[in-house]
């Protein structure tokens, strides 16, 4: 079925909870394992219409923030989601507790509850109210950005439309542009303001009703963490200071003089990767999604037949229009087992990893879309991200058809972006744990703290005020993550040190490396994040020589790659 036809109509909610109420009631008085096992499959089956439909309403909302009817169907899952909430934690409660765990372990294995028994940490009726709070606010961050209009060069631009001049070749229109957006930010940063601390002192309340001592373990449990926790997190920032910072920085040194400008490098310069512009890919957008085709051809039939199926079902919503909303996601509409992607294409290098990442992340959820339990289809999030992060590399066989005669601009600045990506993505996690540990810190106080992390994380930028907001190291407003998803961003560094390893095996042996990439994509979210790399072969990011030996690998390729002829 392709998206277009899939139906969207608000359910009667009060006979969702109902069915939910009838199901864990016949779970809870089946008399045998296949009594309890059928409903725990009519569960399944009922769970998987609620979450289409929810899913459809967000990612129609999310294409036209301006719709008035998906913004009122977004608000009102916004509403509902923490009220049926309720019902869903007595249905998990129900299932733990049950006399035949041990037979549902024996045929679906033990992850199932090891995420049940976390998932129970993170609810109590008490929250609902903060959780409809919690997600308002998430909405009004979203739409505030999605309305962004931009006056530049005598036109209006969103904030996706904008980036192609934000790399731009030219010193001053680069300049202007960065100097545009962050004025922007600048008009706007009292809401922005407003609306993060809100967020915070809502989080670190619901934290404490819950009875842990802020919002950061309630935060780590609501990211499902099941195999490391705080103290392994703060193990892999160190050895990101250690090993990766002064790599990036060495990177970006080179940078600096490859483009001629001193070091420390503006925000607006440290975009360019190339004096003569950065890498562009070769064509329009529907070109990009036929290379695309080709890549996923040749890799394997699986892919292949994936991408074809993505292509013709109009899984892929990819152009940046107005009203839309930021950024770029993948999302599973599981009644349908389909992927859905969502992109905003500008015509810079970020159109084709997004063929390649939220492909990777598409690719998975369909080589597991029959898994049952549901949620087995997608492990948690920084092993999905390993999907993704991965697959852009794999994505390097064709970087002539993808980007022509700015192949080789892209595999340098890729792998060197890849580097120096790491650093921001941990100094993200690093502000956030200081946040929710000082809730009561003001909006100036939390900008000195981002400020002051940039020192340790990226001394390769410097804050003179020239640019508006950027200037001034108030860049993390701009970061969605920090918004929506707290916690999140330290997945993507974690799954980006896997992607590395990938990088490094596809340099010696590409079949090799995609036998691993498939041996780990096939087990589906059945394992933990540790256990699925175990499994495939893999080192695990918080072994600290799995970051030191990527570095080194990274940096020998970085100084012996040949850009002659490129300026």
């Amino acid at each position: 079925m392709k998206f277009t036809e899939m139906p969207y109509q608000r359910p009667d909610t009060d006979a969702v909870i109902r069915e939910i109420q009838d199901l864990t009631a016949r779970l809870k008085n089946a008399q045998s394992y296949e009594e309890a096992k059928s409903v725990f499959l009519e569960y399944e089956e009922k769970s998987k219409a609620v979450d289409t439909t929810i899913t459809l309403s967000y990612i129609r909302h999310s294409i036209d923030t301006r719709d008035e009817f998906y913004k009122e169907e977004n608000d009102f899952w916004d509403e509902v989601t923490p009220e049926m909430e309720e019902y869903e934690q007595e249905w998990i409660k129900t299932l733990v507790d049950s006399p035949f765990r041990k037979d549902f372990e024996e045929e679906y294995g033990d992850l199932l509850f090891v995420n049940a028994e976390i998932a129970r940490k993170t609810f109590s009726p008490e929250i609902v109210e903060d959780l409809q709070k919690e997600n308002e606010l998430v909405s009004k961050y979203d739409e505030l950005i999605a309305s962004a209009q931009v006056p530049f060069e005598g036109g209006v631009y969103t904030l996706s439309q904008l980036e192609p001049f934000q790399v731009d070749p030219d010193d001053d229109r680069r300049l202007a542009a960065w100097k545009a957006e962050g004025q922007w930010y600048k008009e706007h940063q009292p809401e922005l303001d407003r609306i993060y601390d809100e967020l915070v002192k809502l989080r670190d309340a619901m934290g404490r009703k819950l009875g842990y001592d802020g919002y950061t373990q309630l935060g780590y449990y609501r990211m499902e963490r099941n195999c490391y926790d705080k103290e392994d997190v703060e193990k892999f920032r160190a050895a990101v200071q250690k090993y990766l910072v002064p790599v990036a920085d060495s990177i970006m040194r080179e940078q600096a003089k490859r483009i001629g400008k001193s070091y420390p490098l503006s925000y607006a310069d440290a975009a360019l990767s190339f004096r003569s512009g950065n890498p562009r890919p070769a064509g329009t957008a529907e070109d990009i999604l036929a290379q695309g085709q080709k890549f996923y051809d040749a890799l394997s039939p699986e892919t292949g037949e994936f991408f074809r199926t993505m292509r013709e079902d109009g899984l892929m919503d990819v152009l940046s229009t107005e009203g839309k909303q930021a950024g770029g996601y993948c999302t599973n509409i599981e009644l349908y087992e389909r992927p859905f992607i969502f992109a905003n294409f500008n015509g810079t290098q970020g159109d084709v990893e997004v063929v390649t990442h939220e492909a990777g992340h598409a690719f998975a959820y369909w080589m597991n879309r029959k898994r049952i339990p549901t949620e087995y289809a997608d492990p948690s999030a920084e092993a999905c991200e390993v999907h993704s992060m991965s697959m852009e590399f794999f994505g390097w066989r064709n970087a002539e058809g993808f980007f022509g005669p700015d192949a080789r601009k892209f595999m340098y600045s890729h792998l060197a972006d890849a580097i120096t990506f790491i650093p921001y993505g941990t100094m993200v996690d690093h502000f956030q744990h200081i946040v929710y540990e000082h809730p009561e810190l003001t909006p100036k106080e939390r900008h000195a703290e981002w400020k002051r992390l940039m020192g340790i994380y990226q001394p390769w930028l410097k804050l003179d005020g020239d640019i508006p907001f950027y200037g001034d190291g108030e860049r993390w407003q701009s970061q969605l993550h920090i918004y929506d998803y707290p916690f999140y961003y330290i997945d993507y560094c974690l799954a980006q040190t896997v992607a590395l390893e990938f990088w490094a095996m596809i340099r010696k042996d590409e079949k090799e490396a995609w036998k691993r990439y498939m041996a780990y994509t096939e087990q589906g979210g059945s394992r933990t994040f540790v256990d699925l790399l175990l499994n495939a072969g893999l080192t695990t990011p918080f072994d600290e020589a799995c970051l030191r030996e990527v570095c080194e690998t990274a940096t020998k390729w970085l100084a012996e790659f040949d850009l002659t002829g490129i300026e």
